[in-house]
């Protein structure tokens, strides 16, 4: 089986949250009715992470539900997670610790496990509209990787030139 991994990351605050939405359900969409199984790696650290986890959510149920897995990498096991194991695993398909994150200093553990899942991944996902932040630093990790990379918060993004 041909498995196509997409990672995703942006701003904590999204203030284009609907178009960012619409965005994110469009490429979902098209990535389930295009590849034959697609990993949809995603964090739970602000707007976008949600954005994209409802949205797969959603689109497996208008598509179809049996190409895809959304799975919530963790940099480390957090109380959150420990108090709502069950909760989280009726939400996403896998749950993962990133290893490497979690032996390392709390501060650096988030960049490490974005680090982790840009490597594992066929395509990495931003919105990111401005310099700064671990959105655009891993942006910048995945340019330097030379993935493949699409902005959703780039200007003119959908509009044909």
């Amino acid at each position: 089986m041909n498995i196509f991994t997409v990672s995703f990351f942006g701003h904590r605050i999204i203030p284009e949250f609907r178009e960012a939405e619409d965005r994110v359900e469009a490429l979902v969409h098209a990535l389930l009715l295009e590849k034959e199984y697609v990993e949809f790696l995603v964090g739970r650290d602000g707007d976008f992470d949600q954005i994209v986890s409802s949205a797969v959510k959603r689109q497996k149920r208008i598509v179809r539900d049996d190409n895809s897995s959304l799975i919530w990498i963790l940099p480390y096991p957090t109380a959150e997670l420990h108090n709502n194991t069950e909760n989280f695993e009726a939400y996403y398909d896998e749950i993962e610790i990133c290893g490497s994150a979690a032996s390392s200093h709390p501060k650096g553990a988030f960049q490490i496990r974005n680090r982790q899942m840009v490597k594992r991944s066929d395509l990495v996902v931003f919105y990111v509209d401005h310099t700064g932040g671990g959105a655009y630093q891993t942006m910048r990790y995945a340019q330097k990787e030379k993935k493949n990379i699409l902005n959703l918060a780039g200007e003119g993004y959908g509009e044909k030139e």
